[in-house]
């Protein structure tokens, strides 16, 4: 089993953390999310991930709320969605993380 771990910045305070595990070719786990600097410390915005046996979306609020949304996909096909969406419309989620929206 191999896993894939890496960083991206998007921007001076906003980043993509990306980690997957692969079996044989076959995704057996991921986590992808948008991070913030702000208030000192890195905060996720948006988490994709396999947690608790399902492929899922977790949106995260300045207040501390968080919503999540079960994504009905397998893996691969969440972990693709993950990287696209992210690649896609950080400044939009960035944004409306800041704003309180």
């Amino acid at each position: 089993m191999g896993a894939t771990e890496y960083v991206i910045p998007l921007a001076e305070r906003v980043r993509k953390r990306h980690r997957h595990e692969a079996d044989k070719g076959k995704v057996t786990s991921f986590a992808v999310q948008l991070e913030v600097f702000t208030e000192n410390q890195w905060k996720v915005v948006i988490r994709y991930d396999s947690a608790h046996g399902y492929s899922h979306m977790d949106r995260f609020y300045r207040d501390g709320r968080r919503v999540k949304k079960e994504l009905r996909l397998n893996l691969k096909e969440a972990l693709t969605l993950a990287d696209e969406d992210i690649k896609d419309n950080w400044k939009a989620y960035e944004g409306a993380f800041m704003e309180g929206k």
